[in-house]
């Protein structure tokens, strides 16, 4: 069988969302999981105890400081940072393993962790920063989800100046207005991506039998 014959692989896409908490890069997420079957989130590890409704091992791997540490030291980790006093980490073997078998994988993380993503895996990844519409509805946002306390929201608010400047190091920005907006915006980048050039596996070989093809049946050469 020609190598034009063959399907055509592709790798896996490591999309990356990242925004100031509260600004709607988690619900996105969870939307696009839903909707998309082709995709799976990437469970980080970390060592903030487990929230209520919370399930180890599906929306995160929950950890001591000292297995975190050791992961580290071990370079289990493709990237992991510190965020209000706890850290998260993404297991490498996984997703390594994800992309290769061409399924592509979702992370919900910080600009930290973007950022070591981009040095670790750049052709591997599309990331896009998610911006508030107002300042208020960041705030607003973290008072109706009611898991943080007052002291935590402070804090969270008061880092986010710092985190919004990190917005030009994405490749892509959308302003959440509103939920099913941003989704679809979300899934257009990752449809788009999908189909870029490189990530497929042999297209070179593919490409080249498909000529083979027609210059079986078609002989002549170049048109004059």
């Amino acid at each position: 069988m020609s190598a034009a014959t063959e399907s055509l692989n592709r790798r896996g896409v490591m999309l990356v969302l990242s925004s100031p908490s509260g600004a709607g890069k988690t619900s996105i997420s969870k939307a696009i999981l839903d909707r998309d079957a082709n995709i799976a989130p990437s469970v980080s590890v970390t060592t903030r105890a487990q929230r209520p409704g919370e399930v180890d091992g599906e929306d995160y791997h929950f950890s001591s400081r000292e297995a975190f540490q050791n992961l580290v030291r071990q370079g289990q980790l493709l990237e992991y940072a510190e965020v209000f006093g706890n850290f998260y980490g993404t297991p490498r073997a996984p997703v390594e393993m994800a992309l290769k078998d061409g399924r592509d994988l979702i992370f919900d993380i910080d600009w930290q962790g973007a950022r070591q993503l981009t040095e670790n895996a750049r052709d591997d990844l599309v990331t896009v920063f998610v911006l508030p519409p107002h300042a208020s509805e960041l705030e607003r946002r973290l008072l109706s989800r009611a898991q943080d306390a007052a002291e935590t929201i402070e804090k969270r608010m008061a880092k986010a100046p710092d985190e919004l400047s990190h917005y030009p190091e994405y490749d892509y920005v959308i302003v959440n207005y509103d939920l099913e907006t941003s989704v679809q915006q979300v899934l257009s980048i990752l449809h788009a991506e999908r189909q870029r050039r490189q990530r497929f596996v042999g297209l070179a070989q593919f490409v080249r039998g498909l000529q083979e093809q027609v210059r079986t049946k078609y002989p002549g050469g170049e048109l004059q």
